[in-house]
């Protein structure tokens, strides 16, 4: 163990319960040091940010503020990826978060086992948004400029036989399709393999939940993505905190 570590956070847990602050002979008594060690710990704590001076008390800085942030953005992390294992598990298919973020597709969480595999990534997800749910749903949330911004970086190309087959007869499809309504796609992207989204708006953000299933199992899309589409809102709350976007 490093001693001054441990030191150093014993004082951080005196200042904390001291909501108007505490003086440094107060802090060292109650965290048991000598007064010379608390007052340079107080120190070094107070120049790196986790504690702030204030009329000659302690009080928790901005550093240690984040640190407190991070800890409840983790156990609503933790909450959501929860929620996702049981989808899983109960509805018997992968379950996926994605959002768009700074003009690009961004998979963010997901969840599968060995009965319940993803969709393997055989090309690119992020430039291949135009073939698959995920891509199209969260295109469809976007406006006309954004749409064409995206597709003069990433261009319509067809990678199956079912792939739509230009930028044309994409943006007539997302054109069609309302921006809450669930996006389903059949061996656009993989051979065998059907997926549908769910389109979830995180503030200005374009997010979709997604499941997949084998081609030869699609009669199961349609009750999952129902269960899903009721529960969903349950953790978008918590999306929005804890899904870096």
């Amino acid at each position: 163990m490093i001693g001054s570590v441990q030191r150093a956070l014993r004082l951080l847990e005196a200042v904390s319960v001291h909501t108007d602050g505490a003086p440094a002979k107060q802090l060292a008594r109650e965290a048991g040091l000598p007064l010379p060690t608390a007052y340079h710990l107080l120190r070094t704590l107070t120049h790196e940010g986790y504690l702030r001076r204030e009329q000659g008390v302690f009080v928790l800085g901005p550093a240690a503020a984040r640190l407190g942030r991070g800890s409840c953005e983790q156990r609503r992390r933790e909450a959501v990826l929860s929620t996702m294992e049981r989808w899983r598990d109960t509805l018997g298919v992968a379950v996926y978060f994605a959002v768009y973020h700074d003009g690009e597709i961004e998979p963010t969480v997901l969840v599968e086992s060995s009965e319940h595999p993803a969709v393997e990534e055989w090309a690119d997800f992020r430039e291949t948004a135009h073939a698959h749910a995920i891509g199209q749903c969260l295109l469809a949330q976007l406006d006309t400029g954004s749409r064409l911004d995206h597709l003069r970086r990433h261009p319509v190309e067809a990678i199956t036989p079912y792939t739509v087959r230009d930028g044309a007869s994409l943006l007539e499809r997302l054109a069609a399709i309302e921006r809450t309504r669930t996006v389903v796609e059949r061996e656009q992207y993989m051979l065998g393999t059907a997926c549908a989204a769910i389109p979830i708006t995180l503030g200005r953000t374009a997010a979709v939940m997604a499941i997949s299933v084998p081609l030869a199992q699609e009669s199961r899309l349609a009750p999952a993505i129902e269960r899903l589409s009721e529960e969903i809102t349950e953790v978008v709350r918590s999306l929005m905190f804890s899904i870096s976007i």
